[in-house]
């Protein structure tokens, strides 16, 4: 419709400056082309000789369809032209010397004006100046030409217009039927595509065959469903992990509940043994809630980082001193080999939770020799730190997964102690932190975990976060 009223206006606008204005932009033509002549011929004539201008004068009445006239004070043609036929200002009752008469009134010294010709009924076009002649008098220069009717052409430019303008709405209309219809098409089957990916359904592909926009919606929405199921496998993950890691503690602590109830209530000993079971399952669960809602925050973007600077070397030996209860009851060694003190400028409470969560995944996944190596090594721009273990490595392909939600390796001999969620937090942390941070492994030799504390990079986010 947008396309056929376009047409429509286009030749509303061509019978309006065709039909209704003809006759003016035709009079506006002949008088401007008059002016022209008129101008030539003024300017030519102290310039040029007697027989020059008589060329000059004869070739411009010819090629305009004009009749030209140059005549003295006493109303004498010193200079004459005419190609009509029958105008005012040639042959019998010529009203030569009222045209001069009206010149020498004039303030211009110059008059134009349509007047009807008495012996034909034609309106005609006069134009009259002075020519000022600084060695003698003054002459007077008249032009005549006729203005042709153009009621006849504007007959047959009606008829012409009618046929083209009616010829012309029909392919207007076929074409834009036929390009509405290949826009709307990709985009009605996107349309039917995203309802059916609304519904669930993430199998959906998207073809935006057509135009360039169509095709750019199309990729934009395959994207998105990419994304979407991989969200929705994500959330699968989390419900059915969530799930299993809150079962087994729940069914403990019911057990063990039921237990002291019907069997070791009276016994010291025994109830002592099961409410420490349910103390410790107790604080699992809420490691495990305390793990989704830090996750959940930095994820949202809602947690937000206290920067201030301290020892990364003091805080290293903190840290590692923390798990020497682990290390002497479960037989593990934890080394520290540490650089010399360094300041650094980061949030203190997420990078010790960052160096906490990689030192407990090592003790997972360390071979049995049960070694753990932790590193804290000074660069020119900031502190790398390294964590590493001596157990069976990650496979190559399986690198890349090692950061997400409850991802555990397959290559660990122990029973893993934690919520799936420490090396995502990791991840979390150090992007908010905007770090660098990865893993190298080799298969049977084990895996090291490291980022880097980049003291420049993290100066400039400093000033924007504070």
């Amino acid at each position: 419709m947008y396309f056929v009223l376009f047409t429509v206006i286009v030749f509303v606008l061509l019978w309006i400056c065709q039909i209704f204005f003809l006759e003016h932009f035709y009079e506006r033509m002949k008088v401007n082309d008059v002016s022209e002549v008129a101008g030539e011929l003024t300017d030519a004539y102290t310039r040029l000789d007697s027989e020059d201008f008589s060329e000059l004068l004869s070739n411009a009445a010819v090629k305009h369809d004009l009749c030209v006239e140059v005549v003295d004070s006493n109303n004498r043609s010193v200079y004459s032209k005419e190609v009509l036929g029958d105008c005012l200002i040639h042959g019998r009752g010529s009203s030569t010397y009222i045209f001069v008469e009206r010149i020498m009134r004039s303030s211009s010294d110059e008059i134009y004006y349509k007047i009807k010709n008495p012996r034909t009924n034609y309106d005609m076009l006069l134009y009259g100046c002075k020519i000022e002649n600084d060695s003698g008098p003054d002459y007077f220069l008249l032009i005549n030409t006729a203005l042709v009717p153009v009621g006849s052409t504007v007959t047959i430019i009606k008829r012409q217009l009618g046929i083209i303008t009616a010829l012309l709405i029909i392919v207007a209309f076929l074409i834009s039927l036929y390009v509405s219809n290949r826009i709307a098409e990709p985009i009605t089957k996107i349309t039917h595509d995203a309802a059916n990916l609304a519904k669930g359904d993430f199998s959906t592909r998207f073809d935006g065959t057509g135009y360039l926009e169509s095709n750019q919606l199309a990729d934009a929405l395959n994207y998105a469903e990419k994304e979407l199921s991989k969200v929705d496998t994500m959330q699968r993950d989390l419900i059915a992990n969530v799930s299993h890691d809150l079962r087994t503690p729940l069914t403990m602590l019911k057990a063990y509940a039921e237990m002291i109830r019907d069997l070791s209530g009276d016994n010291p000993q025994k109830r002592g043994e099961h409410l420490e079971i349910i103390i410790n399952e107790t604080d699992r669960l809420a490691l495990l809630v305390n793990d989704m809602l830090d996750l959940s925050k930095i994820e949202s973007g809602k947690q937000k980082l206290n920067c201030s600077e301290f020892d990364i070397n003091s805080k290293m030996h903190e840290i590692v001193d923390r798990f020497k209860g682990v290390s002497e009851k479960m037989g593990y060694n934890i080394h520290l080999i540490s650089d010399s003190e360094r300041v650094v400028c980061c949030d203190v409470v997420k990078i010790e939770q960052v160096i906490y969560n990689l030192i407990n995944n090592a003790i997972n996944y360390t071979g049995d020799d049960k070694q753990v190596f932790v590193r804290q090594i000074n660069k020119p721009d900031g502190v790398l730190i390294e964590i590493e273990d001596t157990g069976d490595g990650i496979e190559e392909d399986k690198i890349k997964l090692i950061f997400d939600k409850y991802y555990r390796s397959e290559n660990h001999k122990r029973e893993v102690v934690g919520t799936g969620l420490g090396l995502s937090i990791v991840k979390a942390v150090l992007k908010l932190h905007g770090f660098d941070y990865g893993v190298n492994s080799v298969l049977g030799k084990g895996s090291t975990f490291w980022f880097k504390i980049d003291d420049s990079h993290f100066t400039d986010k400093q000033v924007h976060l504070n």
